[in-house]
């Protein structure tokens, strides 16, 4: 088969619009790390997801401006009205992260962020659940690698968590 007359879809267009919202969402997330974590594992953490979902955000823009297509604003998840994507935390619960501070941080963090990659997980499941999504061989691997980087990280996620209720 020759994949190289393979084209996008209206769904691999939504998928690349939200996940830029998706992952604007967990830059500000990180950008919390600094001021309220006493924990330098936590601090690596965050610049690690901050990094890469800054590239990836940047990578997405140029995907859609190179297709012809709406480039959403890194914010446009906060305009009113604005649907939240899968796992992405609700106002009330950025609000609580960023007034927690130490331990209780650390805990609502792991918790949130995890809560979060697993939500790019199931937008990743639907996008290849669609019929003749995630083909174009640009989007397929970003999809992919979205869901393998995101697995790894929860995993990693969850042992931090682990270490800390013992």
């Amino acid at each position: 088969m020759d994949v190289s007359r393979v084209q996008h879809t209206a769904a691999d267009v939504r998928f690349m619009q939200g996940m830029i919202g998706h992952h604007a969402q967990a830059v500000e997330m990180t950008a919390l790390v600094a001021s309220r974590t006493t924990s330098d594992a936590m601090r690596s953490l965050a610049r690690r997801i901050e990094v890469s979902q800054a590239d990836e955000i940047t990578m997405m823009q140029r995907w859609l401006e190179a297709r012809g297509q709406e480039r959403p604003g890194p914010h446009a998840h906060h305009a009113a009205g604005a649907t939240l994507m899968p796992g992405m935390l609700t106002p009330a619960e950025m609000d609580r992260l960023a007034a927690a501070t130490g331990a209780a941080f650390d805990r609502l963090f792991l918790e949130g962020m995890i809560k979060h990659h697993e939500g790019a997980l199931v937008m990743v499941k639907e996008l290849f659940a669609t019929p003749g999504a995630g083909q174009e061989s640009e989007i397929f691997a970003f999809a992919s690698d979205v869901d393998a980087d995101q697995r790894m990280e929860i995993d990693r996620m969850r042992g931090m968590l682990k270490e800390r209720q013992q």
